[in-house]
């Protein structure tokens, strides 16, 4: 979930619950203060009551208006306390459109009070329609209510466009880092933005940048050459050790100390032209790109291992259809003797290879051990099974050759075959 999406649906959330609990104060706080209104206007009545009586010694005319009751009934003394209370008020329909023929029942206010006339107790009911305040508070409280939602609107669509563009400028600075490519000379530009937090995360990606960009350059340097210095030594050891091989008789022991020093060179050099290969190829020096028919230079590739397929008793069989990709055919080259090689060189005697080639992938199946290996660790440099003779960087370089051309290298290992497939 995006950091704004939540932002918003917590501030809704928030919003709409304060906006709640406001909404129920509000309206107890206003039904309260109308209720009390009523309670006086009650007081009044009641008020007038005990002035006519104590003024005339006898009970006031009992008397119904549109909105006030007050019914007088003789009880037993001091059996009625004062009270305000919520009971029914009845109202007649004359001159009421909205009540039925005869009247009903609304909500009302009372106040039981008492008053003695002479030697007669009273109790005195007065009631008095709450209808009106109920509507006024209907009314007070939907006009409350469409000024939340209102509000609750303009919030939704103010945190849309403001914070979009509050957030702008961090969406521009992951935008640079997805195209940031330590090996280009594109730098990432400094944004100039109002918000401070901004500025100093931009500035801190700038120069985490272009120091990324420094140690890479240097270790490229570095890497280029040392593998270019060590071209020549190499080149004469190998010099030096043809000419002591063919000049001089050897003993058993001291032949095979030769040799072993030999392969050791040789081993060596093919590190090296390898180092140098994926140096060229990360950052991008080799550009004959053409367009490539792979089914004709996958069948020139499997001519060439021929013998090494003889030799080792390996069945071949192999699906190829027509397939044009735009690449530089040395690069592929490489890719295709890597894979294949690698199949060859980890198959077991008398096992099996089988490529396949379609308008999506190419793939190359071989079996040999019953384990299936380390899906990332194989692409690593220098990462390499027990046992084997190669450098170990075989596959990182077959991999960022795909990556170059925008293909993908993936291992699978399935039933007893361990599978590679390139994905055009």
């Amino acid at each position: 979930m995006k950091l704004l999406t939540r932002y918003n649906r917590v501030n809704l959330i928030t919003t709409i619950v304060v906006m709640l609990i406001t909404g129920i104060i509000y309206y107890q706080a206003i039904s309260y203060i109308l209720t009390g209104q009523k309670d006086k206007d009650l007081v009044v009545e009641e008020q007038e009551v005990f002035d006519y009586v104590k003024l005339n010694h006898e009970l006031p005319q009992t008397f119904e208006s549109n909105d006030q009751q007050i019914i007088f009934t003789q009880v037993k003394p001091g059996s009625v306390q004062r009270e305000f209370i919520n009971t029914e008020y009845f109202e007649k329909d004359e001159g009421h459109k909205r009540h039925k023929a005869g009247g009903e029942y609304e909500s009302g206010r009372g106040l039981i009070s008492s008053v003695t006339v002479g030697n007669k107790y009273y109790k005195i009911l007065i009631i008095v329609s709450k209808v009106e305040t109920e509507d006024l508070i209907r009314i007070i409280f939907s006009i409350t209510v469409g000024v939340i939602l209102l509000l609750l609107l303009v919030l939704v669509v103010i945190n849309r466009l403001i914070l979009n563009r509050l957030w702008q400028p961090f969406y521009n600075i992951m935008n640079e880092l997805r195209l940031f490519n330590i090996a280009d000379t594109h730098e990432i530009p400094k944004l100039k933005t109002s918000i401070d937090e901004f500025n100093e995360l931009n500035n801190t990606v700038v120069e985490m940048a272009a120091k990324a960009k420094l140690d890479y350059h240097d270790l490229k340097t570095f890497t280029e050459n040392a593998s270019h210095e060590l071209l020549t030594p190499i080149a004469v050891i190998n010099s030096k050790l043809d000419t002591l091989i063919q000049t001089e008789n050897f003993s058993e022991r001291q032949s095979k100390l030769l040799n072993d020093l030999y392969s050791a060179v040789s081993r060596l050099n093919r590190l090296n032209q390898s180092l140098l290969l994926l140096v060229k190829i990360e950052n991008r020096l080799v550009h004959d790109k053409q367009q490539i028919n792979l089914r004709e230079l996958v069948e020139e590739m499997i001519m060439q291992f021929d013998e090494i397929f003889n030799d080792k008793e390996l069945k071949l069989t192999y699906t190829l259809n027509d397939k044009e990709i735009h690449a530089s055919r040395y690069l592929v080259e490489i890719l295709l003797s890597n894979l294949i090689s690698n199949a060859i060189r980890h198959n077991q005697h008398g096992g099996e290879i089988i490529i396949n080639l379609d308008a999506e992938s190419l793939t190359i199946q071989n079996t040999g051990d019953n384990e299936p290996l380390h899906d990332e660790k194989i692409f690593t440099r220098f990462h390499k099974s027990s046992g084997s003779e190669g450098s170990g960087l075989g596959l990182t370089i077959s991999r960022q050759i795909c990556e170059n051309f925008g293909f993908k290298l993936e291992y699978l290992f399935e039933g007893s075959f361990h599978t590679f497939i390139v994905k055009f």
